[in-house]
């Protein structure tokens, strides 16, 4: 009976909890439309309460229930009587105009029920409430003496106790600087557009002053400026010799000052500040006085040479004109020369990056983990070591998106592998999923168990791509991958890995990985800057990428659909791109050149000559999204090319991303592993699968959902990855396809595969020396491919073409027949020596 009972009790308490109400979308569209039509509501009695006020306040001096029980009381609010009275007590009684941010507020949560997320909620309420209370007070401070009270009632007595406790004065500061706080806490870069400000006006005030000087000198003394009243000083004179060199360096000896941009006017108050410390004078005046004896000097010796009458003062000139003249100079060269550095972006150049706001926040804020639950696990940690007698000296967390980090410091004389196999009593002991020790963490001297968080957070690509990290970052092909275990953002450059081979089971993250790398370049680079060859035999999971056609994919010239899903194109695609980084060697071996950056940096700046076959090389990169369906119907046809392009194409540019769902030893087979130095595993079944993915163990014990670990080289780094949704990607691809495109897509050297030649055009009189061999070979394993004669001879893909090719032509092999192996016509061994024979 009693286990009768307990499901009983529990099915009303979970049907009343707040969440199941929540995820009821019935329930949420409802609270959505009652919140934005409340919003509206509030609107239209805000608005009218401006008009009616006066006619309604004596109306609403009465109780609550005695104004809405008497019918006979009529109001002339646009809202009714319930419309009026909320409307005084938000205009009246509490904040005044300022009020208008609730219906901001309930309008925001309105739409958000609807499942559109205008702004974060959480934030704009923050900011939307303090900027309401100083409004108010501000208000109430303005407009004190008013029949209306634009604060309200609230900024009324605050301002007046303001006034009466600091003065007015002492209350307009206090405004001014809680405005100012403000603006510092809501807005990141308005310190620095404030110093931008007051060092823009301040250069100007500086150069007003200057020319003015001038001109006043030079309308006292009809054109020519006074004799300098310090003339006498020694401090100012300089040796003949500094004069001479000096007469040397200038070419007008008239004043010409021209203040083009503030990096000239803080250069040329750079140099002068220079030339005062060396003169031992600092100041404005002393500025002028420079200027003063510059002319004075001129103006004494008229008879002269202009070319001998250089002073201390033109010593300053000298320098500003040297500084204009600098700048200048380019601007003359470009106008002497037809062209410029070479822009590759230059055909597209309107082209704009997707802006952050396509993307969706999906995370809830913060970190949701609560103190309870740190120091719970703390103490199941610390009573499962001390049962086995291990003692702490000391205890960390670490608080992540999805897992915590709990960093212990063992007491001397502890062994670290005898923690080390306590991981599944620790794990039972917390009654988690996922827990990984880490013995020891490395550089740190301490031991690490990673547990699971209750409530873990959502990662979302929004907060990835809008960080600084990856703002400002300026490799090559940034990834931004997700957040690590600290919460810092994860962001790592392609070129340097050079290859990344991703892993995982069904259903662990490998797609939206794939997705959150490929976003990352996208709001990068240029379409003339990076080239994406997709290959997706499941022909479901990249195709929201096709409509990138004619900006960032590149294709054979024969294919009609970009996105790769036939293993024939996958192999004479792999081989295209072989011929492309033979191209692209022999121009770096031209150019004197090691890399792709070298080699670009020297195109654009036009140290090549185009007619010589030089180009601008974009990046490419290869995304094969299910690895294992390729190995399986082509095999080394696949596997051989890909390796070929791992161990050569690093420096020419060529990338490759390989992902699939059977982390297995005959798919990753060690010729691809020891190419791939960089990897990444979500969740696998088995400790076989993490050894063979990481060539270590730990991917067998991620939680799932976007939990991964990344290895380059021998460190293993802990993620979640960020998650970026198919809505979201549509978006991107919506506004990349609105702006204007190449004419074509980027097209790939054409590759002609030995297997689709026409076997009518060989000449069996030419036979290879292994015909025969291999037609035994064929007919006794009654597999007609070109691996199986490739594999067994140990010879080139093209040779063992040719002698399929000759096979097919002498009748013993049928017609190419595209992924599957080519049908043999010859039943036995008999009849193919009788066939040979005849040949023979």
């Amino acid at each position: 009976m009693a286990k009768k009972k307990k499901p009983t009790k529990n099915k009303p308490n979970k049907g009343i909890t707040a969440a199941s109400l929540t995820k009821d979308e019935r329930i949420k569209l409802l609270l959505g439309f009652f919140t934005f039509s409340f919003s509206i509501y509030l609107l239209f009695a805000f608005i009218s309460y401006l008009f009616t006020w006066q006619i309604d306040q004596s109306k609403l001096d009465i109780t609550f229930f005695e104004l809405f029980k008497d019918a006979s009381i009529t109001v002339e609010n646009w809202s009714g009587k319930l419309g009026a009275m909320l409307a005084h007590k938000f205009m009246h009684d509490w904040f005044g105009i300022a009020s208008y941010s609730i219906v901001f507020l309930m309008g925001l949560l309105g739409i958000r029920f609807f499942n559109y997320r205008l702004l974060p909620f959480r934030r704009t309420l923050k900011y939307v409430l303090i900027v309401s209370i100083w409004l108010s007070i501000a208000l109430g401070f303005l407009f004190h003496n008013a029949s209306f009270l634009p604060g309200g009632t609230h900024g009324y007595f605050i301002s007046e106790w303001l006034n009466s406790f600091i003065g007015k004065l002492g209350t307009t500061f206090v405004l001014l600087i809680a405005l100012f706080g403000i603006l510092v806490y809501s807005f990141e870069g308005f310190i620095a557009k404030v110093k931008k400000f007051f060092k823009s006006l301040l250069a100007s005030k500086v150069e007003d002053q200057f020319l003015t000087d001038i001109e006043n000198n030079s309308e006292n003394n009809g054109g020519s400026i006074a004799q300098d009243p310090f003339k006498t000083e020694p401090r100012f004179e300089k040796p003949v010799e500094d004069d001479e060199k000096e007469q040397e360096k200038s070419d007008d000896d008239s004043f010409s000052f021209e203040y083009t941009s503030k990096s000239e006017e803080t250069e040329i108050k750079e140099e002068q500040k220079s030339t005062d410390n060396s003169n031992e004078f600092i100041g404005l005046d002393n500025i002028e006085t420079i200027e003063v004896k510059v002319v004075d000097k001129e103006t004494g010796e008229e008879s002269e040479s202009k070319d001998e009458t250089k002073t201390e003062g033109d010593g300053l000139e000298l320098d500003v004109e040297k500084i204009e003249s600098e700048d200048d100079a380019p601007v003359k060269k470009i106008a002497d020369q037809p062209v410029g550095d070479y822009d590759p972006t230059l055909d597209l150049s309107n082209y704009k990056l997707p802006p952050v706001d396509l993307l969706v926040d999906h995370s809830s804020g913060d970190v949701s983990v609560t103190e309870d639950e740190l120091h719970s696990n703390k103490n199941r940690i610390v009573e499962t070591l001390a049962n086995y007698k291990i003692q702490i000296d000391k205890i960390k967390a670490i608080v992540g998106p999805t897992i915590t980090l709990y960093e212990i410091v063992p007491a001397p004389g502890v062994r670290i592998s005898k923690i080390k196999n306590l991981e599944d009593d620790i794990a039972l002991s917390l009654a988690a999923l996922g827990i990984r020790i880490i013995a020891p963490i490395p550089g740190r001297g301490t031991i690490g168990i990673e547990v699971p968080n209750l409530k873990p957070q959502v990662v979302s690509m929004r907060s990835i791509i809008a960080s600084k990290k990856f703002q400002k970052s300026e490799f090559e092909l940034p990834i931004a991958l997700g957040k690590t275990i600290s919460n810092e953002t994860f962001v790592v450059d392609l070129c340097k890995m050079p290859h990344l081979l991703v892993a995982g089971a069904t259903g662990q993250g490998k797609s939206v990985g794939l997705n959150a790398i490929l976003t990352s370049m996208l709001y990068k680079k240029h379409p003339s800057q990076l080239k994406l060859v997709l290959v997706d035999p499941k022909k479901v999971e990249l195709t929201l990428y096709q409509k990138l056609e004619k900006y960032f994919l590149a294709m054979l010239p024969d294919t009609e659909e970009a996105i790769i899903t036939d293993t024939m194109k996958v192999v004479n695609t792999l081989n295209s791109l072989c011929i492309e980084m033979d191209a692209r060697y022999d121009l770096l071996k031209a150019a004197h050149t090691r890399n792709i950056k070298e080699y670009n940096a020297k195109f654009i700046s036009r140290n090549l000559n185009p007619e010589k076959g030089h180009r601008f090389l974009p990046y490419i990169v290869v995304v094969v999204d299910e690895f294992a369906d390729l190995i399986m119907t082509a095999g080394k046809e696949v596997e051989l090319p890909i390796a070929r392009l791992a161990q050569l194409a690093r420096a020419i540019g060529i990338h490759l991303i390989i992902a699939t769902q059977r982390p297995t030893t005959n798919i990753i087979t060690g010729l691809i592993k020891a190419n791939f130095p960089a990897r990444i595993a979500f969740r696998v079944t088995s400790m076989m699968d993490s050894r063979t993915i990481l060539d270590s163990p730990g991917a067998n014990q991620l939680i799932g959902r976007g939990d991964m670990l990344i290895s380059q080289g021998s460190d293993v780094v802990r993620l979640q990855c960020a998650f970026v949704d198919t809505p979201e990607i549509e978006e991107i691809m919506n506004f990349i396809q609105q702006q204007q495109s190449y004419s074509t897509p980027y097209y790939l050297p054409e590759y002609v595969s030995e297997e689709t030649s026409d076997p009518g055009n060989v000449d069996l009189s030419k036979k290879d020396v292994l015909f025969e061999d291999a037609a035994r070979i064929i007919v006794a394993n009654q597999q007609g491919s070109t691996s199986l004669v490739q594999r067994k001879f140990s010879i080139g893909y093209n040779r063992a073409g040719r002698i399929v090719d000759q096979l097919e032509a002498a009748g013993i092999v049928g017609s190419f027949e595209g992924s599957k192996a080519r049908q043999v016509l010859i039943p036995d061994e008999y009849s193919l020596e009788q066939l040979l024979n005849n040949l023979n």
